[in-house]
């Protein structure tokens, strides 16, 4: 991958209004808001295929304020999501985007059901971590694989072009502006694609192995369960145009990666009454901290873990999340009809697993629970029960290139580098300056979508825009 540079005297292949690098959730987002704007666009995926953080998600976005909650008499709105964040993550590099993202998430969650016929329904039943309320919103088989076949279906009614196996090895720039994108295939051939305005949705830098040692050390021990795709490019292209950044040591963990399969065991198990436990039988923490921050948890506890739940848990949760069931058909699901079989199924002390089910279920019942856990879901756990070897995992980075309210990529100094603008993981996430434990479920995709939808509508208005006409600058103390 090469550096930005001025722009070559070649004339180029394409010319667009919006050019979007990356083909995930964020940038199928941008391309629909900025054609739905009246912007022409065209879109460049590195991979072959489709296959972004947003598949390997859940396609659970959060959404304060939205219809269906009304419908379900859910009472939420901005700023009670705002501060449902902001006690999670603390102060950090992106607090505008925090009531930016939460002042849009209704909006983006009734604009993807109305103008990109993505299907979504509200996740009743249970308030997801770090939410004081039910609001997050996804596809009927909870998969992120759906969520991305709806927006590839709108892109393609559309006739957006979007060109897999295209990846961008250099963003042109001249005077200052960034003007467009030389793509280079498989093959060495090569396209240059002039624009008036370039979003980057090429997620983190999750799979780039020493950007993560270089910035977000706290995670280079987990075992990566992100896109092969999030290799750093819009870190390593803005930095070299003097692009600000922002909480680079933040990411999103997953306390519950199947060690076996890398089956993600979904942590509705733990929200059920799943706890983990170690090599010596015994819980490690509060696992009602949420999958991310557990993470970190697991990590400093070494292993190998253990999740422990029963089958009541097991055929309750496979119900909801057909993924689940996975789990078990692979062979990750241990059982035990007894606590002394399960341990011996594991290789744990059977008096020690014994003791830990015991002081669980006394907890369920009321009793203080020597990590402080108070919600136990259905209860205490009943025979027969089971387990499956899990793993601290690195989904994706939350750090990227300072953006302000309107998705533009901003400097050192605090203005906007003309013709830029980044979402999603290549943008400053909001779920705090370092570590897991700033991130709340479904801030991943408020990022990529919410960005998205703002890239979108922000780059097809510059486009519009006269001539020699600026866009609206960075206003004073805006950014952090």
């Amino acid at each position: 991958m090469t550096q930005p540079t001025a722009s070559s005297p070649q004339t180029p292949d394409i010319e667009v209004d919006v050019l979007v690098v990356g083909a995930g959730g964020c940038g199928l987002v941008a391309a629909i808001a900025a054609d739905a704007a009246g912007a022409s666009v065209a879109v460049l995926e590195k991979q072959s295929r489709l296959a972004g953080n947003t598949s390997l998600s859940s396609g659970s976005i959060p959404g304060a304020g939205t219809r269906l909650q009304a419908a379900a008499g859910v009472d939420d709105g901005p700023d009670l999501f705002r501060d449902d964040l902001m006690r999670v993550s603390g102060t950090h590099d992106a607090d505008h985007l925090t009531e930016r993202l939460a002042g849009i998430s209704a909006e983006l969650v009734e604009w993807l059901i109305d103008e990109a016929h993505v299907g979504l329904t509200l996740v009743a039943g249970y308030r997801h971590v770090g939410h004081s309320v039910t609001r997050l919103h996804a596809p009927p088989s909870r998969t992120g694989a759906e969520l991305m076949a709806d927006l590839e279906a709108e892109a393609d009614r559309r006739g957006i072009p979007v060109a897999p196996g295209q990846p961008v090895v250099e963003l042109t720039v001249a005077n200052g502006r960034v003007t467009g994108a030389l793509a280079r295939d498989a093959d060495g051939r090569e396209s240059r694609i002039g624009a008036k305005a370039v979003i980057l949705a090429t997620n983190g830098f999750g799979g780039a192995r020493d950007l993560v040692a270089e910035l977000c050390p706290g995670a280079e021990a987990a075992t990566y369960a992100g896109s092969t795709g999030s290799t750093g490019e819009a870190l390593r292209w803005g930095r070299a145009l003097g692009a600000r950044t922002g909480n680079l040591g933040a990411y999103q963990g997953h306390a519950g990666l199947a060690a076996r399969s890398g089956v993600l065991v979904t942590w509705t198990v733990v929200e059920r009454g799943g706890f983990i436990v170690g090599a010596d039988g015994k819980r490690i923490g509060d696992e009602t901290l949420g999958y991310s921050a557990f993470a970190g948890v697991e990590l400093a506890a070494g292993g190998p873990l253990y999740m422990i739940y029963d089958e009541r848990i097991e055929a309750d949760v496979a119900k909801g999340q057909p993924e689940f069931a996975e789990v078990a058909r692979m062979g990750d699901a241990v059982a035990g009809a007894t606590a002394a079989d399960l341990a011996d199924a594991i290789g744990v002390p059977g008096d020690a697993l014994a003791a830990t089910l015991d002081a669980a279920a006394a907890s369920a019942e009321g009793k203080a629970d020597a990590h402080g856990r108070m919600a136990w879901g259905l209860g205490a756990l009943q025979p027969p029960y089971r387990a499956t070897r899990i793993t601290p995992a690195l989904f994706h980075t939350q750090g990227g290139l300072a953006v302000d309210d309107d998705a533009r990529v901003v400097g050192v100094g605090g203005a906007p580098i003309p013709g830029l603008y980044a979402g999603g993981g290549a943008a400053t996430g909001i779920s705090g300056r370092e570590g897991g434990d700033g991130y709340v479920s479904g801030n991943g995709l408020l990022s990529a979508l919410g960005l998205g939808l703002i890239a979108g509508r922000s780059a097809a208005a510059e486009a519009a825009a006269p001539v020699g006409e600026e866009t609206e600058t960075v206003q004073q103390g805006e950014m952090t």
